[in-house]
């Protein structure tokens, strides 16, 4: 196996400060350009339309995390050990937590002391993984449209991009087929994540198992992201433990934000081959310490006695989901529904001509006040679609319709 699981160099530079804006948006620009640009639009749309603003751009629920979370969390505050740093040993209790309900989940044996990982959001174990088992000029993989996170870590670490286009007409399934042997020799990372965020598609078992097969064959880390894990609404969520040498060459992302609602709390975990969790452990030891106890007493509340809680969710989501298709259809624009929780993800409508999603979405929120998040902000093959979040109550949600079809019919 080729694996180095640390990376054993690192690329220092230094620059003017002036020219240092400019440096890093040829490096990190694109996605993160379309964020920008969205945030700015909205911060004058607020000023503007005022708590009028109907914000579907950002997956951040509106719904509360369960009571037993929070009031674990209050009682542990009470503790002085809640205000002191947290290392890596403090994590036992729910790294023991997490193999228990990865064991209940998926019929999975982890081993808590070495092949589970506590993080600051799954974005930021996407985010931070390549800088631990990559070199610069190694080469990653990645979805189109996927995940900012995904792309991002890939920079940071200075790796060769490979893309895999998704298309609607395939179910956005991956072709991995479609790789060269060329390419496929080339890869040394993939980073992806089912259900799929943005399309909303919740995926299928045989699609990581096609991965680690190849993975296998061709000596490449696979790297999933799965904080939607519990959020299918059609169908079964795939997960990279049940795929045949995981303990070899995969690591898997997990959230509380999603199943939860904890997303401002930021924790979540990994599980994963045992190289791999101990490089990216060294790494984060670098760059961060742990989250407080108190954060964890509630997160071990949501895994031990709350494992049915995301049920009540995916009810909710079902049901805003049939209401906003129904409502963008009474708009005049009809919306496919997804069978992922939290998202709808569709082509612009026709009126719009050759629109680019990016200026549909700023004129969008600058004329009426409603915020959907553009395609291009995930990926090449999102340009003309646009991915809307279902974080508001049904009666807002008419509303958003409404005030969009309104405005469709002016162009």
């Amino acid at each position: 196996m080729r694996a180095r699981f640390l990376k054993s160099s690192y690329r220092l530079f230094w620059m003017p400060t002036s020219e240092l804006p400019s440096a890093l948006a040829h490096r990190f620009g694109g996605r993160s350009d379309v964020f920008s640009a969205m945030d700015r639009a909205k911060a004058e749309a607020r000023r503007h339309h005022g708590h009028h603003l109907i914000d579907l751009s950002l997956g951040c629920t509106d719904q509360p995390p369960p009571f037993q979370v929070t009031a674990a969390m209050a009682q542990q505050l009470g503790q002085r050990s809640s205000a002191t740093y947290c290392l890596h040993a403090a994590t036992y209790p729910l790294r023991v937590s997490v193999a228990a309900w990865i064991q209940r989940r998926f019929g999975v044996t982890a081993d808590p002391d070495t092949q589970v990982l506590l993080l600051v959001g799954s974005q930021e174990g996407t985010a931070h993984f390549p800088l631990a088992v990559l070199e610069p000029g190694d080469h990653g993989l990645i979805l189109d449209p996927g995940y900012p996170s995904h792309l991002g870590g890939l920079q940071l670490a200075s790796a060769r991009i490979q893309r895999l286009p998704l298309r609607p007409e395939d179910g956005w399934r991956p072709p991995f087929a479609s790789l060269s042997p060329g390419e496929r020799e080339s890869l040394r990372l993939m980073v992806f994540g089912f259900p799929h965020n943005p399309t909303a598609t919740v995926g299928a078992q045989d699609w990581l198992d096609e991965a680690m097969t190849m993975a296998h064959h061709h000596d490449i880390l696979v790297a999933h992201d799965n904080p939607y894990v519990d959020l299918a609404l059609d169908g079964e969520a795939p997960c990279l433990l049940r795929s045949p040498g995981w303990q070899e060459r995969g690591i898997e992302f997990f959230s509380f934000s999603k199943s939860w609602c904890m997303g401002g709390f930021r924790i979540a975990f990994a599980v994963g081959a045992t190289p791999l969790i101990q490089a990216l452990k060294q790494v984060k030891a670098w760059i961060d310490f742990n989250q407080s106890v108190a954060i964890q007493a509630g997160a071990m509340v949501a895994l031990d006695h709350l494992e049915d809680w995301p049920v009540h969710l995916r009810s909710l989501y079902r049901r805003r989901r049939d209401h906003m298709v129904q409502a963008m259809a009474a708009a005049g624009w009809p919306v496919a529904p997804r069978p992922m929780a939290l998202y709808l993800w569709d082509h612009l409508p026709s009126v719009v001509g050759a629109m680019d999603s990016l200026s549909f979405c700023l004129r969008l929120v600058q004329d009426t006040g409603v915020a959907f998040t553009p395609g291009s902000g995930f990926g090449t093959a999102g340009q003309h679609h646009v991915r809307l979040a279902l974080v508001a109550e049904e009666p807002r949600l008419t509303e958003a319709a409404q005030r969009v079809g309104a405005w469709l019919k002016t162009l």
